[in-house]
């Protein structure tokens, strides 16, 4: 096709063209609006040091990246040291701050966790910010070095312990903040069982994946009572729906047929970590605990999230499944 051929097809069809250029940046518009909350607090965090779990991809990287540039010394606490050192390099290149490091941590072994916490306690004088980013998605059955079920672990104990065992230090900086990452999958969950914490009555990773979710926002309410007057705050959230690795395990089938509409109906990396990073920064937040948040604004979770006796109770379970772990 000659240049003269090409403005003729453009000439006849643009009608066409002009609708199709409408519709690709009404899509590019309609995504935008999709994204949520974006956080603008414009916060520096010189100073201060912040801990991450799971940050070696998606929100969790995306987190450390933002609060990089912030001028925070960052402890990326990972399973995989092999993608995790590549990625700190990345972002020190990126943000221009080499005070990022990396830590060992596998949630779903609390031996990890403990010989994490006692080499950060060793190691960093302060910790002005916990984000609990790390977790694991419908996964099949399996179980974690303890013995608990992979989702119930890695989800709930894991993050549990770590938050116990940080806490005195975490209160010593204070003022700070613990922020942990829920879902809003937690409304999807069932009339929490607490014998069936572990799912000794059955296993359905959907429902164990929601389960855990709620027993995140449970534990961060009964936290933030734990932590009144101590300077320190304990939220939680929902990052949104976010196009990362972790749903891998959910229905293969599906996956393919809606990955058409994946572009369109989910959060990028960055657009997922604002409502953490705005639980972890925000000037507003200062006090402000034992809430539940998504684009970057408090929601009510549904009405076994605001349980207190529930979160009590769940509290003390998992204090004697992780001492008897020991």
């Amino acid at each position: 096709m000659d240049m003269d051929q090409f403005v003729e097809f453009l000439d006849d069809n643009k009608v066409i063209i002009g609708s199709a250029i409408g519709i690709g940046f009404g899509l590019i518009l309609l995504k935008k609006y999709l994204a949520g909350g974006v956080c603008r607090s414009k916060a520096r965090l010189d100073g201060k040091t912040v801990i991450v779990t799971g940050s070696n991809t998606g929100i969790g990287k995306e987190t450390v990246r933002d609060l990089a540039k912030r001028g925070a010394r960052i402890i990326m606490a990972c399973r995989d040291m092999k993608r995790t050192e590549p990625a700190a390099e990345e972002l020190r290149t990126d943000t221009g701050n080499k005070n990022i490091v990396v830590r060992k941590l596998d949630l779903a072994s609390l031996k990890s966790v403990r010989s994490f916490a006692e080499e950060i306690l060793k190691t960093e004088s302060r910790i002005d910010i916990l984000i609990n980013n790390a977790g694991v998605m419908y996964c099949p059955y399996s179980k974690t070095a303890d013995g608990f079920e992979m989702q119930f672990g890695t989800n709930h104990l894991g993050p549990f312990l770590l938050t116990n065992l940080l806490l005195d230090r975490i209160k010593d900086s204070a003022p700070a903040r613990i922020v942990n990452v829920s879902s809003i999958g937690h409304s999807l969950a069932n009339p929490l069982d607490l014998e069936n914490l572990n799912s000794e009555k059955g296993y359905d990773p959907y429902e164990a994946y929601h389960r855990s979710k709620l027993l995140n926002i449970l534990f961060t309410r009964e936290l933030s009572r734990r932590l009144k007057g101590s300077g320190v705050t304990a939220n939680s959230l929902h990052p949104g729906f976010v196009n990362t690795d972790l749903p891998r395990h959910f229905n293969k089938f599906l996956n393919f047929v809606m990955q058409p509409f994946m572009w369109l109906s989910l959060k990028d990396s960055r657009a997922g970590a604002q409502t953490s990073i705005y639980c972890a920064v925000a000037e507003e937040l200062v006090g402000v605990s034992g809430k539940y948040f998504s684009d970057c604004a408090v929601k009510e979770e549904v009405k076994q999230a605001r349980d207190d006796q529930l979160a009590k109770r769940l509290w003390e379970m998992s204090e004697e499944m992780v001492a008897k772990a020991k």
